[in-house]
């Protein structure tokens, strides 16, 4: 008893079985889609910058849809409005998920990862509103450097080619989730306008029925793809970003087995959507909002003026002190002990690499400012912080990358070949509960 109990209160130790598998495929997805979502953002940049800008610009303003039900929208707005959706929708099923069976389902093994994550939200918020309150700026783009872009962050290790320990990929993502409930509440209570009441209550009604269906077990997509669609329908002309949407039937989907399934609905949802998120939706996203000037007086405006600068510094600096910062405190106030095999300069690292925080930043840029001018200083702003996080990342990540080669592939062994790495069974006949 006391040595589980011991060995569950060790922060960033071996992850249970089922968590490392769970992790190990969520994880390898989003980097896949990471490395998609790069291409996309070079190909927007390159695309903007080019003698032919102007079809790019044509392309993403370009209008249809369904006039009559409210829903003409451009290019880059079915994108934001509609592709991300898909994205909130997997995110609200990871959230379930850590809720229910994952790190966020006890307060002692939550406290870490939700108190890290929100320093790395407040923080680089109050750093945005220092900068813009010193030069005189607009407070209406704090929330932008709020978030982590979890698939950016993947991609970037895929890229460094590192070995870097499973807890502390599941740490990253954990942060992540945490990061995304906030920006969809954020956007939810302060990014609403034009409320439309009857739309409202036709979005809450549909999430109730979604909810009933659930709780009477009915299973058949027939049922929840109309369903969800109208949903999403009524949300967007209710006034509320129709993302909302999606994480809302994200955490209304079961994600724990009953008797005789072999997957969950949430599970079986995930299974099929995540792809489709981390391949197709967040990369046309990126593709049709990343396309911002590259000119020289663009990135002197991203320094001199206050709100664009605000977004660098709540990157850079806001997210590597809060995420540090609070991981640090929480550590010391829940009396948790460091992995004797890492050290907190390997939570530094990853608080550096947390700075990356591209797409759901430039979704709330694009919410929080209306002016063209000033979303694309915001654009900018979010690409070159992201890229400064990155690159800081890199240099702190590969001087300890032959400590995380040794520790991966001491995780990783399989000597019996059986599929299972030897360190779970060894932790299994020592009674700690690793491999349950």
């Amino acid at each position: 008893m006391r040595d589980g109990q011991r060995e569950r209160s060790v922060f960033l130790g071996l992850l249970p079985w089922p968590e490392r598998v769970h992790m190990a495929r969520a994880l390898r997805t989003e980097t896949v889609g990471g490395l998609v979502l790069l291409a996309a953002a070079v190909v927007a940049l390159v695309w903007a910058n080019t003698p032919w800008s102007e079809a790019y610009e044509d392309l993403r303003d370009a209008h249809f849809g369904i006039p009559a039900l409210g829903l003409d929208l451009s290019v880059g707005h079915w994108t934001a409005d509609g592709l991300l959706t898909v994205f909130f929708l997997v995110a609200g099923i990871e959230l379930k998920r850590e809720l229910v069976v994952g790190e966020l389902r006890t307060p002692a093994t939550a406290a870490l990862p939700v108190v890290a994550a929100l320093c790395g939200m407040a923080i680089p918020a109050g750093v945005y509103l220092a900068t813009v309150g010193l030069g005189g700026g607009s407070a209406q783009g704090w929330a932008v450097p709020m978030a982590t872009d979890i698939a950016f962050a993947l991609a970037v290790l895929a890229v460094l080619s590192t070995h870097l320990p499973s807890a502390l990929r599941a740490f990253l993502l954990t942060l992540a989730v945490v990061d995304d409930l906030g920006a969809i509440l954020v956007i939810a209570l302060f990014f609403t306008n034009d409320l439309n009441p009857v739309a409202l209550g036709g979005a809450a009604a549909g999430l109730i029925v979604f909810y009933v269906l659930q709780r009477l077990r009915v299973r058949g997509w027939w049922w929840y793809v109309p369903l969800g669609l109208v949903i999403w329908a009524l949300m967007y002309n209710g006034g509320v970003h129709a993302t909302v949407a999606g994480v809302a039937m994200g955490l209304i989907l079961r994600t724990t087995r009953e008797d005789g399934e072999e997957a969950s609905p949430g599970e079986r949802t995930e299974y099929l959507l995540r792809p489709v998120s981390a391949g197709v939706a967040v990369p046309l996203f990126a593709l049709f909002a990343a396309g911002v000037s590259v000119s020289g007086e663009a990135l002197g405006e991203v320094f001199t003026s206050p709100e664009p600068l605000g977004v660098v510094l709540g990157l850079v600096l806001g997210k590597t002190v809060g995420i540090f910062a609070g991981t640090y405190l929480a550590a010391r106030f829940t009396r948790a002990r460091l992995n004797p095999d890492l050290a907190w300069a390997d939570v530094f690292a990853l608080a550096v690499l947390a700075g990356i925080g591209f797409t759901v930043a430039l979704l709330i840029g694009e919410l929080a400012f209306t002016d063209p001018a000033d979303v694309e200083h915001i654009k900018a702003a979010v690409l070159l912080g992201s890229l400064i996080a990155a690159a800081v990342a890199a240099l702190l990540i590969k001087r300890r990358n032959g400590i995380y080669r040794r520790l991966w592939e001491a995780e990783n062994r399989d000597e019996d070949a059986d599929g299972i790495p030897d360190v779970y069974q060894r932790a299994a006949r020592g009674g700690d509960g690793a491999a349950s």
